[in-house]
């Protein structure tokens, strides 16, 4: 949520950087509710001057013996004033925490300025065979694991079904979307979420947790899911639909990312500013409704309602925030950078961001059998904007209290990097070598055999 005293001391400069963002601030507006909440305010505080002048000018009659009727008579009439006072500023005051739970977080005043991803900035590359600067890595036969030709890559859909991925019965299970997995795709899976946990955990100081992945609406309150973006979540009632005994019972949600989750631990907590940071992961499965990209990535793992992630969040004191940034960003890319496979990393502009994100990063992997790179990683800087929606604060060394700022990323997302493993370590023959980093986690193996060969030009 947006810092309402920086809004009120300057609201032109703040719908000047949200609308680099895309967002129109109706700064009129806002000026009118804001006079109407002063003038509430204002005739509260007069209200309440003159009854406790009363309240006095009573005391000295009484020690008089003089009647004190009309003094009486008039401090009823202001109690009345007073509560109908306290009414609509509550109601003021909720149409503007309404009002600003609607708004994006403000951009970093160093973020590229753009509209859409086509203005987002790249910052660097890298590949297993070098640094590159700017250019298309190597392909999958020049790696090292494959073998030398012509070659057309395939992508993860038909080398992944003779290793058991199985978009057929998930169809039948639970519609599109959706993947089964078995066997050796299962595995490689498993594999992939146990090893970012380790590196993670032993490697870079996480804290491991395992979250719930049914939460309340308070807790997407917190980190901005809600209201805005309730479309794009899976909500669960209660109970059968036909179960009158549940009553009003609100809803719960399946979470789309266990920065949910993990960030909503210091909700309405004051911190010492000695345990900062704090840095937990946590795997877990994600659900997304996807409502807003019909027609988009149907086919294969890419886009799915229900996928495995493993996230990454910080929180910091706000001086520490930009440089944990680029840490956990650093810790993101080492997944990678482990597992052999090139990719890039975005800065993404004004109006490509998430909601809470003052700035961000996106690693995006190349997939061979796409002919592109396709996001893998978001790693963002909200800033104090989740913690002002928690209430979640630090005491300082003087003994106020100020928000803490929160960070999240993912560390990996589990389903597009096994998406990621198959089209990079794809061999012409048909069969995906297994990178040295997963052997252990996979007995020891090598290589999965496919059943036929690759594409040829």
């Amino acid at each position: 949520m947006l810092d309402i005293q920086q809004l009120r001391k300057d609201p032109d400069a703040v719908a000047e950087r949200l609308a680099t963002r895309g967002v129109v601030l109706d700064v009129e507006a806002f000026r009118a509710l804001e006079a109407q909440r002063k003038s509430v305010q204002v005739r509260t505080e007069e209200l309440q001057s003159r009854r406790n002048a009363l309240s006095k000018a009573i005391g000295h009659k009484k020690g008089r013996s003089e009647d004190v009727t009309a003094e009486l008579a008039e401090v009823a009439a202001i109690g009345g004033e007073l509560d109908a006072a306290r009414v609509q500023n509550e109601s003021l005051l909720q149409q503007v925490d309404t009002w600003l739970r609607a708004l994006p977080n403000l951009p970093q005043a160093n973020v590229p300025i753009g509209s859409d991803e086509h203005q987002n900035a790249e910052i660097r590359r890298w590949s297993p065979h070098g640094e590159t600067s700017f250019g298309t890595p190597v392909a999958p036969e020049q790696s090292g694991w494959g073998q030398s030709g012509d070659f057309v890559a395939r992508d993860h859909v038909d080398l992944g079904a003779p290793l058991g991925l199985d978009f057929d019965t998930a169809t039948k299970l639970s519609g599109s979307r959706f993947a089964f997995l078995r066997g050796d795709i299962a595995a490689l899976h498993r594999a992939l979420a146990q090893f970012m946990l380790d590196v993670h955990t032993r490697e870079h100081g996480y804290v491991e947790c395992w979250t719930p992945v049914l939460v309340n609406s308070e807790s997407l309150q917190g980190t901005g899911q809600l209201p805005k973006f309730a479309d794009d979540m899976f909500s669960v009632q209660r109970g059968a639909p036909s179960d009158s005994s549940r009553g009003d019972a609100p809803p719960l949600w399946l979470i789309s990312t266990s920065e949910i989750t993990l960030t909503n631990q210091v909700r309405d907590a004051i911190l010492d500013p000695a345990e900062l940071p704090l840095r937990w992961t946590a795997h877990s499965a994600c659900f997304r409704s996807e409502a807003g990209s019909a027609g988009r990535d149907t086919r294969g793992m890419i886009r799915q309602h229900q996928f495995d992630k493993v996230e990454l969040v910080w929180v910091t004191r706000p001086e520490e925030s930009n440089q944990a940034l680029e840490t956990l960003t650093r810790h993101a890319e080492s997944i990678l950078q482990k597992l052999g496979l090139p990719y890039r990393v975005l800065e993404l502009c004004t109006g490509d961001m998430g909601f809470s994100a003052a700035r961000t990063y996106d690693l995006e992997v190349w997939l061979p059998g796409q002919n592109a790179y396709r996001e893998i990683s978001s790693c963002s800087n909200c800033e104090a904007f989740q913690a002002r929606r928690m209430g979640a604060r630090m005491r300082t060394a003087a003994g106020r209290t100020e928000f803490v700022h929160t960070l999240n990323g993912s560390g990996l997302a589990v389903g597009r990097t096994l998406v990621a493993v198959l089209e990079n370590y794809q061999r012409t023959d048909g069969s995906v070598a297994i990178p040295p980093a997963l052997q252990p986690y996979l007995g020891g193996r090598t290589e999965f055999v496919g059943s036929g060969p690759a594409g040829r030009a």
